[in-house]
């Protein structure tokens, strides 16, 4: 059930996500590490503005995003998957 409802999420994501919301949700939990552009303000964390960092599938940066990875905190009970799926349509316009 699980699994049907991530496909469908997944399969509708990349029209139905919010960049103005994924933009404020950024500025609010994101751009103090990740810079307010994508240029990286926190040493090691991902450029943004470059295509390689954000060469994943959706689903994939949500997870790492719901997750966390290395020394950035996961976002699971912080932000909903449709929240971080804004954020992820967000970053992909900054490169």
């Amino acid at each position: 059930m699980l699994a049907a409802a991530l496909l469908a999420l997944a399969a509708g994501s990349a029209g139905a996500a919010d960049i103005n919301k994924g933009g404020t949700l950024y500025a609010t939990h994101c751009a103090s590490c990740h810079g307010a552009n994508g240029t990286p303000v926190m040493p090691g964390t991902p450029n943004f503005r470059r295509l390689e960092s954000l060469m994943k599938p959706d689903m994939q940066l949500l997870t790492v995003i719901r997750n966390g990875k290395g020394v950035m905190p996961g976002y699971f009970g912080v932000l909903r998957d449709r929240e971080i799926l804004d954020v992820v349509a967000f970053l992909r316009t900054l490169s």
